[in-house]
């Protein structure tokens, strides 16, 4: 490790101290100011602390219970105090006696600020290498030397023991991230190490509502403990008012983890032997992202043993907390429950996120996660769909990973109203779904309690005004027929029928009431954001030149599989779709007016491709300063028409739209392009909706989310009654493949 820069492999920080010949108290303050002297360049930091390291070096140090590798502490020591006797001449040859000066009229607070920002940073830089261990002996040694810590600092240390707790850390990626769908785990989100609140840090993984520790690799050297079964045999503890969530888990913790007394065998266990399985598997995986160059999916696994003592650790630092009376955030009451998770506490989870409200927190998505995973982990449904109904309640939507927990927790108990239910959530939310979701659907199809759920006679009158009145592609009137289900794997046709069964699939678009609603929508943000009522000319013009057949995203066609705007493509794709529309009329090209200047742009050709749509009423060049994306957007929208581009959508600007209208509307109006040898081709809209659909005579059809390009590749579970006539015309030639 470079004593200056601090950068190192595996566990950072955790490294300061050996047993016997540890670095004294206020060393480990000055290891974190050279770890970050290069970042903050202060002199002033540096001579200020330089003699206090070689005074705290000769006089020894305080032991640590937790000891580390001796060779890597003597290593460290031997640099730094290198490094720092360097600074120190530099310091003496320039201007050290003005720092010296400033340094002496610092006041005592300045010190007291000092110390908490040095270990603000060495906490954020153990959350940024996933060091637990270094984190925690940071939190001793402040606590040794009466440094205050702030809600800032609880909330990193709870992070990181509730993420051992979990049995994986992920060190901390730098940049932003994003929550994807298919992770509900510790780090993915966190920017720069740790956020102000650490936003975005708990994303319990899917692999958590499955039972994660089963999973988790255990050393040679440590105990092997089957933490599921404890928590099987464990008598369930509800949280109370008179009880705090530190003494529940503490019972919990006596009953079936190891005893107080042997607290020290196992950190020593854990820094002889699992430190160096923890940076074996960082130095494995780094191995191997190395050969890609993407090192942003680090993983740390640990022992059972860790596992125990990070949560009793976390529970510890939590009574701490609460005993100073700091206040709470939506962070730190999540690592709290996610470490009840772990323990399969499902109550003192769930309890954690009704405290939210009343001190003034939202509760986010992720904060439902741990109460969540534990119910639906231990089978209990009722307590379950009760955080799905707290989550409507304070408007948190469950996400597709909550609803294949959910999904889940129904089938395992077969409860054949809460499967139908939750399979009218998916449609609604997620409309195509993942492989493992599908999995699980084909698992509730082929079972008994599938095959007895339903009702042999209905008002087929009702159902079919129910499917009006939805829009078309369900009805939500509950199963359809008895008997057993066929579920066949198969693909729909340009037609929009099922290969398998021959069904036609619905197309859902926008009714002219939700169309007028979010036109009404993206011209309300779109008016907000442009300067100098430009948006509000634009929709004058568009009453004055409309309507339009299609719209083109000219700056989207113009720059595609190329950085330079190319008006010949443009030209093109705008040939192309012309010919299809039914007026044969120009479409409408939105283009920045920063795209029709410039030398290129003077060039005969392309001067000439302008003026032929300006003479057309076919171009609209958006001012300086504006986004066109609103632009094409709202004229699509207004005219109900195409909209040529292969612009995804997934800016933050369309996440503003919300989840209402937006995917319906996209997934019938946007045509992608890409061009071949022969000219443009064009992908149209799918025949029929990329949706969850039920129809009339109580058939489904699932579709499967794909990386295909081509609908038609798509797969799509056709599910049928087995004694129904459709089911039985399911053998035809027109069969992909059965399940």
């Amino acid at each position: 490790m470079d004593a200056r820069t601090g950068k190192g492999t595996g566990s950072g920080f955790s490294s300061y101290g050996s047993k016997g010949e540890r670095v004294g108290r206020k060393s480990v303050k000055t290891h974190v100011g050279w770890a970050v002297e290069e970042k903050n360049e202060k002199r002033f930091t540096r001579e200020r602390y330089s003699k206090k390291r070689l005074d705290s070096r000769r006089n020894g140090g305080t032991s640590s219970k937790f000891p580390s590798l001796k060779s890597e502490s003597k290593n460290l020591v031997n640099k730094s105090l290198k490094a720092n006797e360097k600074e120190e001449e530099k310091s003496k040859k320039g201007d050290g006696d003005k720092v010296r000066e400033e340094m002496e009229k610092g006041s005592k607070k300045n010190k007291v600020d000092s110390q908490e920002g040095l270990l603000r940073v060495g906490l954020d830089m153990c959350s940024k290498n996933g060091d637990v261990m270094g984190a925690l002996e940071l939190y001793d040694s402040a606590l040794r030397e009466g440094i205050e810590l702030g809600q800032y600092h609880y909330t990193v240390l709870l992070y990181l023991c509730s993420s051992a707790a979990l049995g994986v850390i992920r060190p901390a990626k730098s940049g932003t991230g994003s929550r994807s769908l298919d992770m509900l785990s510790p780090s993915s989100e966190v920017r720069g190490g740790v956020s102000e609140d650490l936003a975005e840090f708990g994303d319990t993984s899917k692999k958590n509502f499955g039972g994660t520790e089963s999973k988790i690799p255990v050393s040679n050297n440590a105990m092997s403990v089957d933490s599921t079964k404890i928590h099987q045999n464990s008598p369930k503890k509800v949280l109370n008012s008179n009880r705090s969530a530190f003494e529940v888990a503490k019972d919990d913790l006596d009953g079936s983890f190891i005893e107080m007394d042997k607290l020290s065998q196992v950190s020593n266990c854990f820094n002889q032997s699992n430190r160096q399985l923890l940076e074996g598997q960082m130095h494995l995986r780094k191995g191997v992202d190395d050969s890609t160059n993407i090192k942003e999916d680090n993983e740390i696994w640990v022992s059972e043993d860790f596992k125990k003592y990070a949560l009793r650790r976390g529970f510890e630092i939590y009574e701490k907390m609460c005993l100073e009376k700091v206040p709470m955030n939506e962070a730190t009451l999540t690592s709290v429950a996610r470490m009840a998770m772990s323990m399969g506490n499902g109550d003192m989870a769930f309890d954690m996120v009704k405290q939210m409200k009343p001190l003034g927190i939202n509760p986010r998505l992720r904060s439902y996660g741990p109460a969540l995973s534990a119910f639906c982990n231990n089978g209990d449904l009722e307590k379950a769909f009760g955080v799905e109904e707290h989550m409507l309640e304070h408007g948190v939507h469950p996400e597709e990973p909550e609803l294949e927990a959910l999904l889940r927790v129904g089938i395992d108990a077969g409860k054949s109203d809460k499967v139908y239910y939750v399979l009218h959530k998916l449609r609604t939310s997620v409309r195509q779904v993942s492989h493992s979701t599908a999995n699980l659907i084909e698992k509730w199809f082929k079972s008994n309690a599938a095959a007895a759920a339903g009702k042999g006679n209905w008002d087929q009158r009702l159902i079919s005004e129910a499917m009006v009145n939805g829009g078309g592609g369900w009805h939500g009137q509950g199963w359809l027929g008895k008997g057993r289900w066929n579920v066949s794997h198969t693909n729909v046709g340009a037609d929009g029928l099922c290969l398998c069964c021959g069904e036609k699939l619905a197309t859902i678009d926008l009714d002219p009431t939700e169309t007028e609603k979010f036109a009404e929508s993206v011209a309300s943000i779109a008016i907000k954001r442009e300067k100098n009522s430009s948006f509000q000319k634009f929709q004058k013009w568009l009453d004055y030149y409309g309507p339009y057949e299609a719209v083109v995203d000219a700056a989207n066609v113009g720059l595609f599989s190329q950085r330079r705007f190319i008006p010949s493509k443009v030209n093109a794709i705008v040939n192309g779709i012309r010919q299809m529309l039914p007026s044969k009329k120009w479409p409408l090209i939105i283009l920045h007016n920063k795209r029709i200047t410039g030398n290129k742009m003077d060039e005969p050709v392309n001067r000439a491709l302008i003026e032929k749509w300006k003479n057309g009423d076919a171009l609209y060049t958006t001012p300086t300063g504006s986004n066109d994306d609103w632009y094409w957007l709202y004229a699509a929208i207004k005219f109900k028409c195409l909209i040529v581009t292969n612009d995804e959508m997934r800016d933050h600007i369309f996440q503003l739209l919300g989840n209402d209208f937006f995917p319906k509307w996209k997934e019938r109006h946007q045509v992608h392009f890409s061009f071949s040898d022969s000219g443009p081709v064009f992908h149209m809209p799918p025949p029929c909706s990329v949706i969850i659909q039920e129809s009339e005579k109580g058939h489904w059809h699932i579709p499967v989310a794909s990386e295909h390009d081509s609908e038609g590749e798509r797969t799509w579970l056709c599910v049928t009654r087995a004694n129904s006539q459709m089911a039985k015309q399911s053998s035809s030639p027109r069969t992909k493949g059965n399940s």
